[in-house]
Protein backbone atom coordinates (compact mmCIF):
# COMPACT_ATOMS: atom_id res chain seq x y z
CA UNK A 1 0.00 0.00 0.00
CA UNK A 2 1.21 3.36 -0.85
CA UNK A 3 0.66 6.17 1.61
CA UNK A 4 1.18 10.17 0.65
CA UNK A 5 1.78 12.48 3.27
CA UNK A 6 1.63 16.17 2.30
CA UNK A 7 2.54 18.72 5.07
CA UNK A 8 3.91 22.27 4.87
CA UNK A 9 5.21 24.84 7.38
CA UNK A 10 7.53 22.92 9.60
CA UNK A 11 6.76 19.34 8.45
CA UNK A 12 6.19 18.19 12.53
CA UNK A 13 2.69 16.85 11.85
CA UNK A 14 3.77 15.13 9.00
CA UNK A 15 6.79 13.94 10.71
CA UNK A 16 4.82 12.67 13.51
CA UNK A 17 2.88 10.46 11.00
CA UNK A 18 5.48 9.17 9.47
CA UNK A 19 6.83 8.20 12.73
CA UNK A 20 3.36 6.24 13.80
CA UNK A 21 2.82 4.68 10.15
CA UNK A 22 6.14 2.97 10.55
CA UNK A 23 6.23 1.86 13.64
CA UNK A 24 2.79 0.64 13.46
CA UNK A 25 2.76 -0.70 9.99
CA UNK A 26 5.25 -2.73 8.09
CA UNK A 27 3.86 -3.64 4.27
CA UNK A 28 3.31 0.48 3.90
CA UNK A 29 5.49 2.68 1.61
CA UNK A 30 5.36 5.92 3.13
CA UNK A 31 6.12 9.00 0.12
CA UNK A 32 6.57 12.31 1.62
CA UNK A 33 5.44 15.56 0.38
CA UNK A 34 6.76 18.42 2.00
CA UNK A 35 5.27 22.04 0.63
CA UNK A 36 8.70 23.48 1.92
CA UNK A 37 11.95 22.21 2.19
CA UNK A 38 11.59 22.29 5.86
CA UNK A 39 9.10 19.69 5.72
CA UNK A 40 10.16 17.52 3.56
CA UNK A 41 13.38 17.24 5.56
CA UNK A 42 11.23 16.52 8.40
CA UNK A 43 9.32 13.77 7.05
CA UNK A 44 12.73 12.27 5.64
CA UNK A 45 14.17 12.05 8.84
CA UNK A 46 11.34 10.90 10.33
CA UNK A 47 11.93 7.74 8.17
CA UNK A 48 9.59 8.25 4.88
CA UNK A 49 10.52 5.87 2.59
CA UNK A 50 11.07 8.44 -0.63
CA UNK A 51 10.55 12.13 -0.38
CA UNK A 52 10.26 15.57 -2.76
CA UNK A 53 8.81 18.97 -2.32
CA UNK A 54 6.67 20.74 -4.28
CA UNK A 55 3.78 21.66 -6.45
CA UNK A 56 4.64 18.99 -9.14
CA UNK A 57 6.03 16.14 -6.51
CA UNK A 58 2.16 16.44 -4.90
CA UNK A 59 0.53 16.42 -8.16
CA UNK A 60 2.78 12.93 -9.21
CA UNK A 61 2.19 11.40 -5.81
CA UNK A 62 -1.40 11.91 -5.89
CA UNK A 63 -1.99 9.90 -8.44
CA UNK A 64 0.45 7.08 -7.49
CA UNK A 65 -1.32 7.23 -3.84
CA UNK A 66 -4.05 4.58 -2.07
CA UNK A 67 -4.38 7.09 0.72
CA UNK A 68 -3.58 10.53 0.98
CA UNK A 69 -2.91 12.00 4.82
CA UNK A 70 -2.62 15.40 5.37
CA UNK A 71 -3.75 18.20 7.28
CA UNK A 72 -7.56 19.46 5.69
CA UNK A 73 -5.32 22.42 4.46
CA UNK A 74 -4.09 20.60 1.39
CA UNK A 75 -7.79 20.37 -0.13
CA UNK A 76 -7.69 24.01 -0.23
CA UNK A 77 -6.00 26.47 -2.21
CA UNK A 78 -3.70 29.05 -0.81
CA UNK A 79 -4.22 27.60 2.82
CA UNK A 80 -1.32 26.86 5.04
CA UNK A 81 -0.54 30.34 4.51
CA UNK A 82 -0.03 30.20 0.83
CA UNK A 83 2.07 27.63 0.59
CA UNK A 84 -1.23 24.90 -1.09
CA UNK A 85 -1.64 26.38 -5.19
CA UNK A 86 -4.35 25.95 -6.94
CA UNK A 87 -2.76 22.36 -8.64
CA UNK A 88 -1.98 21.11 -5.29
CA UNK A 89 -5.60 21.33 -3.76
CA UNK A 90 -7.21 20.05 -6.92
CA UNK A 91 -4.56 17.56 -7.06
CA UNK A 92 -5.97 15.85 -4.02
CA UNK A 93 -9.30 16.55 -4.33
CA UNK A 94 -9.43 14.54 -7.75
CA UNK A 95 -6.93 11.63 -6.51
CA UNK A 96 -8.38 8.40 -6.91
CA UNK A 97 -7.28 7.39 -3.30
CA UNK A 98 -8.62 7.57 -0.13
CA UNK A 99 -8.15 10.70 1.94
CA UNK A 100 -7.04 11.07 5.92
CA UNK A 101 -7.75 14.97 6.46
CA UNK A 102 -6.74 16.07 9.86
CA UNK A 103 -8.82 18.72 10.89
CA UNK A 104 -6.39 21.18 12.17
CA UNK A 105 -8.11 24.60 13.16
CA UNK A 106 -5.53 26.87 12.23
CA UNK A 107 -4.60 29.45 8.94
CA UNK A 108 -8.43 31.01 8.43
CA UNK A 109 -9.91 27.20 8.03
CA UNK A 110 -11.94 26.03 11.05
CA UNK A 111 -14.07 22.99 10.70
CA UNK A 112 -16.90 23.15 12.24
CA UNK A 113 -18.52 20.09 14.71
CA UNK A 114 -14.68 19.11 15.58
CA UNK A 115 -13.56 19.51 19.29
CA UNK A 116 -10.07 21.14 19.43
CA UNK A 117 -7.74 18.30 20.01
CA UNK A 118 -4.55 18.31 20.61
CA UNK A 119 -1.88 16.87 18.00
CA UNK A 120 -1.30 13.10 19.58
CA UNK A 121 -5.00 13.01 19.81
CA UNK A 122 -5.38 13.75 16.23
CA UNK A 123 -3.00 11.67 14.97
CA UNK A 124 -3.77 8.66 16.78
CA UNK A 125 -7.34 9.02 15.25
CA UNK A 126 -5.87 9.17 11.80
CA UNK A 127 -3.66 5.95 11.97
CA UNK A 128 -7.01 4.18 13.30
CA UNK A 129 -8.73 5.35 10.45
CA UNK A 130 -5.50 4.31 8.22
CA UNK A 131 -5.92 0.42 10.28
CA UNK A 132 -9.24 0.36 9.10
CA UNK A 133 -8.54 1.01 5.47
CA UNK A 134 -5.64 -1.68 5.80
CA UNK A 135 -7.51 -4.31 7.12
CA UNK A 136 -10.56 -3.46 4.80
CA UNK A 137 -8.06 -4.53 1.85
CA UNK A 138 -6.46 -7.42 3.57
CA UNK A 139 -10.12 -9.15 3.39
Amino acid sequence: MNVTIIDGQGGQLGAQLVKEITRQFCDISITAIGTNAVATAAMLKAGASQAATGENPVVVACRKADVIIGPIGIVIADSMLGEITDKMAVAVGRANAVRILIPMNKCENMVAGVPDLNMGALIGDAIAKLRHIVEKNLS
